[in-house]
């Protein structure tokens, strides 16, 4: 079980789905986060997270702007390229 913890603490890359769009100046409010407007009214957040205490932080942000939240996914990515391909994919 620690080593499971050990794992999720560990910083990962996440795309959080909200229902509403928000533009890119959102952004920097998203602690850098890519924003990206996707079909039927939704919008993709994207990002690496440090740990489990910043993830909680965005999913603040995003209860506090009253956007409901469709979908939160840890993506295994080590690098911008793999984040970035896996954007194209969604």
């Amino acid at each position: 079980m620690i080593a499971h913890k050990r794992k999720l603490d560990q910083s990962a890359v996440y795309h959080i789905r909200v229902k509403g769009l928000l533009g890119a100046k959102w952004s920097d409010w998203f602690d850098g986060f890519t924003i990206t407007p996707q079909a039927d009214d939704e919008t993709l957040l994207a990002g690496p997270v440090p740990d489990q205490a910043a993830l909680h932080g965005l999913l603040a942000k995003i209860r506090d702007l009253g956007l409901p939240l469709l979908s939160v996914k840890r993506v295994e990515a080590a690098s911008g390229e793999a984040e970035a391909a896996s954007l194209t994919e969604e």
